[in-house]
């Protein structure tokens, strides 16, 4: 089966590629012999019916500074794809979200991966709401005294933007901290959008856990331990990967959230776990495949082609 394949990503120049799951994604692609098209997201038009991108037919090579060989660019229309990567980074913004709804009009002729509907109505911080018996207590709101009441009840909390990414405007208040109302006058300053606050889990000294889900079936995990004198550990911000596996409790998350997630066509998804408690489910753009695959020596992004390839033979 060669199956073409176009990925809407940010730009591809400047990627880590022993890091990027993206660009994982692709080398496998191509190893199992499909045909790559890559395009940014800005590039991506609804066109009088058509859903096009301009964009340039891609081979990838694992060479640092020039892993990727880009063919003549041409506007392509997308219904004549096999598969869609929707692979942009957040912030989850109008502008995002405007992909979704553009690609919702191809899909499911042509596979969407992650299914674009549910991505928009998914996004990672609000999708964990639907589980409160998995999740430590949390609160989504603008309100500065509805925000106050709840650190009383609970003392130390994280305060985040909701539609944030990379552990950019992670903020842990201790009880008797005195920035949350300097805090929540910064983020409304920048947007409308409410912020969401969780108890602070003193687990996530010991690490942050990323587990991968293909198709709503872990695969396995990693360990993201923080820096010292930092309480983000994620790797954007200089969290450290380790080997780590999946306790009883992984498996029980994952066995309440992974139907759901492959009813809709949630394929590749990362979940965090601090301890015993999920905080996140990633569906916009989860990472952590390569280092999964250096530490458990498990082929992920075979599993994730091999059940995309199941997808397009029905």
């Amino acid at each position: 089966m060669s199956l073409k394949i176009a990925f809407q990503m940010d730009p591809i120049g400047p990627i880590n590629i022993d890091a990027d799951s993206t660009f994982r994604i692709a080398e496998e692609a191509q190893a199992r012999g499909h045909s790559l098209f890559y395009y940014t997201p800005d590039k991506l038009a609804f066109d009088q019916g058509r859903v096009t991108a301009r964009g340039w037919p891609l081979t990838v090579q694992r060479v640092q500074g020039d892993h990727a060989i880009l063919g003549e660019e041409k506007t392509v229309d997308l219904a004549d794809f096999d598969v869609v990567w929707l692979r942009q980074d957040p912030p989850f913004d109008m502008g995002y979200i405007t992909t979704t709804h553009i690609l919702d009009m191809i899909h499911p002729k042509t596979l969407v991966v992650n299914d674009p509907f549910w991505v928009r109505n998914y996004p990672e911080k609000l999708l964990v709401l639907g589980f409160p018996d998995l999740t430590p207590p949390t609160m989504i709101a603008r309100d500065l005294d509805a925000l106050r009441g709840f650190r009383e009840q609970h003392g130390d909390v994280i305060l985040k933007p909701l539609y944030g990414n990379g552990g950019a405007g992670v903020f842990k208040l201790a009880q008797g901290d005195g920035n949350l109302a300097s805090l929540h006058e910064l983020f409304s300053g920048i947007n409308r959008e409410p912020l969401i606050m969780q108890k602070f889990l003193p687990a996530v000294s010991k690490g942050d856990k990323r587990v991968i889900l293909v198709d709503g079936e872990p695969v396995g995990a990693i360990n993201r331990v923080p820096a010292a004198g930092e309480t983000r550990s994620n790797m954007h911000v200089g969290g450290r990967p380790e080997k780590v596996d999946l306790t009883d409790r992984d498996r029980e998350i994952c066995a309440k959230i992974g139907p759901l997630l492959r009813e809709k066509g949630q394929i590749f998804v990362g979940i965090d776990v601090i301890g015993d408690w999920l905080t996140e489910i990633n569906v916009t753009s989860p990472t952590g495949i390569q280092e999964l695959e250096r530490f458990d020596g498990t082929n992920v992004a075979e599993k994730i082609w091999q059940a995309i390839e199941a997808r397009r033979e029905h």
